[in-house]
């Protein structure tokens, strides 16, 4: 896929992030005062032609993605060409572009082994820890009592827990546990307790 259809993408993926529609004066004043991306004026325009060109559609004063960005990886330290925003490629050509390239990756990296029934992928805070650590031998009973505490059902305390290890890579199923029910306001001392297993 083209830089010009990448810099599209990474930029509505970061601004998008974990939201289904944005003012549009937030998303310009984001663009140009917190990104420092281009000036105001540019930032207007660049909606504008992002609406255009269909990557975004209007509903009264906020706006929302359009296209399916798929899988976006946005590298350290990178930043947009304010042309590619200002004048970007129709979203409608890049979607069929970027359905035949994922189609195609999955073809050459799908084994042609048989398999009598798939079994479904462990979530990453139902893996087990090989690693040997103590820990992750509570991250069931974690999960539970985070659940419990917080009044949110379980599925959705590691749904939140995948998403912290998506985020941040290298952190283990126990500890996005944690980190969830910290966000949650939950007394620390239980789990914290819970965790001093040596």
């Amino acid at each position: 896929m083209s830089d010009d259809v990448d810099d599209v993408r990474r930029v509505l993926t970061m601004a998008f992030r974990g939201l289904e529609h944005i003012n549009r004066f937030d998303l310009e004043r984001w663009l140009a005062f917190d990104m420092e991306w281009m000036p105001p004026h540019e930032a207007e325009q660049a909606v504008t032609a992002l609406v255009q060109a269909s990557w975004l559609t209007e509903s009264g004063p906020d706006v929302s993605l359009q296209a399916d960005l798929g899988e976006v990886e946005v590298p350290l330290g990178w930043f947009p060409r304010p042309s590619r925003l200002l004048e970007p490629i129709h979203a409608v050509s890049t979607e069929v572009e970027l359905k035949g390239s994922l189609t195609q990756k999955a073809r050459l990296n799908t084994p042609h082994v048989e398999s009598k029934e798939p079994s479904p992928a462990p979530s990453p805070v139902e893996k087990t820890d090989i690693s040997g650590d103590p820990r992750a031998k509570i991250t069931a009973r974690m999960k539970r009592f985070v659940a419990r505490s917080s009044g949110i059902d379980a599925a959705e305390i590691q749904r939140r827990a995948d998403r912290k290890q998506k985020v941040f890579h290298h952190i283990t199923p126990w500890l996005a546990l944690a980190l969830v029910a910290r966000e949650q306001g939950l007394d620390m001392v239980e789990i914290v307790e819970a965790l001093a297993v040596v």
